[in-house]
């Protein structure tokens, strides 16, 4: 049993004689216990009950999980949530369309009644964290098998089983989760609210909202607008609740007050969101892993579809808007991946691994701990295993699942078991719910003749990668009857399957046949890569069993070994704090980049004759005019981007960046190039969360957009 958790900066494990306090993604609970002293060296006013209070209310009640992935913030006591554009934008895509193109020309609701209500999208409010390691501790001991304490059904039935069935019951829009840190050693309990009736109120044209598009992701200096606006709303009893046009706007616990005053370099900042996945405990060979099989297959999968999709993007309005959001989601971790593998190697990030596990071992026979050391063995010895097992089923999956969209064609095997049992009350049942499965495949934002181009592509790439031997068994059927050609075994896919629009669909549905199904080429094209992949699975079950539990007495060790320092466990989405300072920085020899950017900047990067840098006359117009009202630096300059010291990744989207006062002074939005390794290893005189400046937004909202509406319901601190 661990005696103390508190925090470990990855640097630590990489060079224990250095401490950073900018890092770290904190645990909240542990805030008051191990923070307050370094938090208010950093600069911190409030007190650390201010951003988390297990009682009363706090900073943290005005922080939500937005959509899937992202962290929004409540900025006024009608509900008003702000987040990035970037975060909205699958949701502002689902209202565009040729005629209503509010990816490019922006939308703004100039009263309530304007708000459009988003099917689907969710907000959640985290109302409790609970300490539950003893209870799961000893449910897994009882069940006598160690990998219970990963296993997501059974986190899942033992977060009913300490809520209490009744609890359940009494608040179905409560959601109890379980989740563990510190590779299994420690497990916490979040209680969070589900609010389900949210609605769009306003974002920026995308000139605006992702300016500098691909070219400036990822990159400072950055002069972008990425935010947008949603709204919560409750029944009449401001309780969550699904969709109703009775429904009224959220009075939140507690809403952040935002800050005209502007930052100085040296300035306290924190963001306090949900950061998605970070690997700073991983030894040596997990890095390779990384590398040179997760990294890689972004790298060469999604560089093939995106060159596909951005052509055909760019020739028809009607595509760019349905592929807008599958496209950028796919780009944003393409580069990614491109910069960590550089970073990784620039860093000497192995190396640097190596070298800790040696000292690893060194303690752990120094201090007759033979088992961490061994520990340490068995991940490698597991992960060498692993290497090609993983190396072919992330290709795989990037490259013939994730990318061929019609690889997720519904499944036929319980319709056609109907058919064949000629029992009417099945066959009714089943071709219900295949309607309901084709309706979610061939969706608004799905194009077969964009598919059908993808898929060419995608086929010939993996085919180039992997022996004939390595591929699912579907490529020996195209070898056959198609001798080899993917292209024309492609197009019949698209002119002869069942699923290949709506209309051969619906002739099909009115008589299905068990033997059509049978010879579908896009399902057998299907049913062959997901085989491939489900046995690939379970070829790793073994190895990553292995793999899990000696990491969790890798950890562990690495806890005992650090005993007395503070210990942060890796992202796994649940909210952190993250504390740091405004803060410039120098990327490489001879030149050196300030805290900030300027309106002037943007013009400076104008193109009008490429899409990514195209700029709104309107923009321009208050520019030329220096109308930015109380929202500019006292000797007139319009800030638009900050950057600081605080440690975020995926999932920090949307986070807000508060001042030492509890105020909103920007929003979250992006890591820099130059430590795009920083999932792996934080990089304290490289790394950077680049912020929009929250006076930009306001301007936007203002100036740009005229929603006086808006900024009314505001609370500003001047």
């Amino acid at each position: 049993m661990l005696k103390r958790f508190l925090f470990v900066t990855a640097l630590a494990v990489l060079s224990p004689a250095i401490m950073v306090a900018d890092e770290g993604m904190w645990l909240l609970p542990f805030l008051k216990q191990q923070n307050s002293e370094s938090l208010k060296k950093l600069g911190l006013k409030l007190e650390v009950d201010d951003i988390y209070s297990p009682d009363e209310v706090s900073l943290k009640d005005a922080i939500v999980v937005f959509g899937k992935g992202c962290t929004g913030e409540v900025i006024s006591d009608e509900g008003l949530i702000l987040t990035n554009h970037h975060c909205g934008y699958s949701w502002i895509q689902q209202h565009s369309s040729v005629d209503h193109d509010y990816l490019t020309d922006g939308f703004w609701a100039y009263s309530k009644s304007e708000e459009l209500p988003t099917p689907g999208l969710e907000v959640r409010f985290i109302d409790r964290i609970v300490d539950v390691t003893d209870s799961i501790k000893v449910a897994v001991e009882e069940a006598g098998d160690p990998m219970k304490a990963y296993d997501l059904m059974f986190l899942n039935k033992m977060s009913k089983r300490l809520a209490g069935e009744e609890f359940i019951k009494e608040n179905p829009f409560v959601e109890v989760v379980i989740k563990p840190f510190y590779g299994g050693n420690k497990f916490f309990m979040f209680y969070q609210t589900v609010y389900k009736d949210v609605r769009m109120v306003g974002t920026p044209p995308s000139s605006i909202g992702k300016f500098g598009y691909d070219t400036d992701n990822w990159m400072w200096p950055r002069h972008t607008g990425d935010f947008s606006l949603f709204r919560v709303y409750t029944d009449k009893d401001g309780k969550a609740a699904e969709y109703s046009a009775d429904n009224i706007p959220m009075k939140p616990k507690h809403h952040l007050p935002i800050s005209l005053k502007g930052v100085e370099q040296g300035d306290y900042s924190m963001t306090i969101g949900f950061p998605g996945t970070t690997n700073r405990y991983d030894i040596s060979e997990e890095i390779i892993h990384y590398r040179d099989i997760v990294n890689a297959a972004r790298i060469e999968m999604r560089g093939v579809r995106l060159d596909v999709l951005e052509k055909l993007m760019q020739a028809d309005d009607k595509v760019r808007i349905q592929y807008a959001s599958k496209y950028a989601s796919s780009s944003n971790y393409w580069k990614n991946a491109i910069g960590m593998n550089r970073g990784i190697k620039r860093l000497s990030v192995i190396d640097s691994k190596l070298k800790a596990e040696k000292e690893y071992r060194d303690w752990a026979y120094a201090n007759n701990m033979p088992q961490y050391a061994e520990a340490l063995d068995n991940m490698i010895t597991a992960l060498r295993n692993l290497y090609p097992i993983k190396y072919q089923r992330q290709m795989m999956t990037e490259g013939l699942s994730t990318a061929v969209e019609f690889s997720k064609v519904p499944s036929a095997d319980a319709l056609i078991k109907a058919i064949e049992s000629k029992d009417k009350e099945a066959i009714d049942k089943e071709i219900k719910a295949f309607k309901e499965a084709y309706a979610k495949f061939n969706n608004k934002d799905y194009d077969p003749e964009v598919d059908r181009q993808v898929a060419k592509a995608m086929i010939k790439k993996f085919i180039s990668m992997f022996s004939a031997e390595e591929r699912p068994d579907v490529f020996a059927f195209i070898d056959k009857k198609y001798k080899g050609d993917t292209d024309k075994f492609i197009d019949d896919c698209f002119d002869k399957s069942v699923f290949a629009d709506s209309a051969k669909f619906n002739k099909f549905m009115e008589k299905p046949s068990a033997k059509v199904l049978k010879n579908d080429l896009m399902l057998k094209y299907a049913n062959s890569v997901r085989a491939k992949i489900r046995d690939l699975a379970f070829a790793t079950k073994a190895y990553n069993k292995d793999l899990t539990l000696a990491k969790q007495v890798y950890i562990e060790g690495l806890l005992k070994m650090r005993e007395g320092t503070p210990v942060y466990p890796d992202a796994n989405f649940t909210i952190r704090l993250s504390a740091g300072q405004v803060q410039p920085y120098k990327p490489a020899d001879a030149v050196s980049y300030n805290f900030f950017t300027t309106m002037e900047g943007i013009f400076e990067k104008e193109d009008s004759t490429n899409y990514e840098f195209e700029v709104p006359a309107k923009l321009k117009e208050i520019w030329l005019n220096k109308d930015y009202g109380r929202y500019a630096e006292e000797d007139g300059r319009m800030i638009v981007n900050i950057i600081s010291s605080n440690d975020i990744t995926g999932g920090n989207s949307g986070s807000p960046l508060i001042n030492g006062n509890g105020e909103l002074i920007g929003l979250a939005f992006d890591g820099n190039w130059e430590a795009m390794s920083g999932d792996i290893i934080f990089e304290p005189n490289m790394q950077r969360t680049i912020s929009v400046d929250i006076r930009y937004v306001m301007l936007i909202i203002e100036k740009f957009a005229g929603a006086m509406n808006i900024i009314d319901e505001i609370d500003f601190v001047e």
